[in-house]
């Protein structure tokens, strides 16, 4: 999944960054709020964790005008500002979930995967396709009880086409979930990674059915 971590601290923000890309997601990353803004704008993401105290542009203002433009991604914020009212403000501008300063990264991992499972349909934090299980949690996946090895991009996109599945995902929207805006990676790139998972899940009898000129298929077992 894609990330979008809104933080002018720049320890924290990068310490936010390095723990979900430690779980396999992709991370953007931005300082002020006119950069969230903008990121907002030109790119889809998965969940937005956001700082209220931003240079440029306050994060409630961020917040507002996200929801404004109809988006219903998930936001967590983060803030020092422990008021009810900057809290009780928050929400009725459309945060789906609340964090203050300081916290434990346990608990915002935890607070994040909630939010994010919420995003997309209220998908398990286990989800079983056949003989594969996918624990989104601990980013472990097991074919018939053993673990499969995948790399952190691999576990995404298997984690991307399971939500999914049954459906097909376009090429363009898994370059989105699989790679940030600091990443460079071509559209194509996402072939090489398809490929990869194919090869290891293909043995126990899950297929990844390219549909031309579509995207992408995880197939009923």
């Amino acid at each position: 999944m894609r990330l979008l971590v809104v933080e002018d601290n720049l320890e924290l923000g990068r310490s936010v960054e390095s723990a979900f890309r430690a779980k396999g997601h992709a991370v953007d990353r931005v300082e002020s709020g006119d950069d969230a803004d903008s990121a907002l704008r030109t790119h889809e993401y998965d969940l937005v964790i956001l700082d209220l105290g931003l240079p440029d542009l306050d994060g409630l203002e961020v917040l507002r005008r996200l929801r404004k433009r109809g988006s219903r991604v998930p936001v967590l914020v983060l803030t020092a500002r422990d008021a009810l009212q900057d809290r009780v403000q928050g929400l009725n501008l459309g945060a789906d979930d609340y964090l203050c300063k300081p916290f434990a990264v346990a608990e915002l991992e935890a607070r994040a995967g909630a939010l994010i499972r919420r995003g997309v349909g209220g998908a398990a934090a286990v989800i079983t396709h056949g003989r594969l299980t996918l624990d989104t949690g601990a980013r472990l996946a097991q074919v018939d009880g053993r673990p499969v090895d995948l790399p952190r991009r691999e576990l995404n996109l298997l984690e991307v086409l399971l939500v999914h599945r049954g459906q097909v995902v376009a090429k363009h929207a898994l370059h989105e979930k699989l790679f940030g805006f600091d990443e460079e990676a071509g559209v194509n790139a996402v072939e090489i990674y398809v490929h990869r998972l194919r090869k290891k899940l293909e043995p126990s009898g899950l297929r990844i059915r390219t549909v031309r000129g579509l995207g992408y298929l995880l197939e009923d077992p």
